[in-house]
């Protein structure tokens, strides 16, 4: 068996082979699918998948294809929680560096630290609570 190369450039193709591969690993995952399998219906992914590759092309190409709210998105997600985030990253990185040349993965992954530590203060959030010191958001 041939393991493909890895890939050297951003662009629409790319981004769909990261989108798709993350979301297969998503899937099949114990703590994240079950997450995922209540908030999008089996008929709903294609329509998801088609989302996040216009997401991730305004993200790292700059495209505007992606009009959306995330954190609106996310704040409705039944069982979404702070500590799946730093797994979610986890399949997220694993992916990138699966599929790019080690330069263009860190650049995915940079993007997706900042985004999920965006949504995860956006999302989980409340003025006059204490801060969870844990979190690396507070270290």
């Amino acid at each position: 068996m041939t393991v493909p190369a890895p890939l050297i450039a951003i662009n629409e193709d790319s981004i769909r082979l990261l989108v798709h591969g993350f979301y297969d690993r998503v899937r099949a995952d114990p703590a994240l699918g079950p997450v995922f399998d209540t908030a999008i219906a089996a008929e709903d992914w294609p329509a998801h998948l088609q989302t996040m590759c216009r997401f991730w092309s305004s993200v790292m190409l700059a495209s505007g294809r992606y009009n959306g709210n995330p954190v609106a998105v996310h704040r409705a997600v039944s069982g979404i929680a702070p500590e799946l985030f730093p797994h979610w990253l986890a399949l997220f990185a694993t992916t990138a560096q699966a599929l790019f040349v080690p330069a263009e993965a860190a650049k995915f992954i940079a993007k997706a630290q900042r985004i999920a530590e965006s949504l995860r203060i956006a999302v989980f959030f409340r003025p006059g609570q204490p801060p969870d010191l844990g979190s690396p958001a507070c270290a």
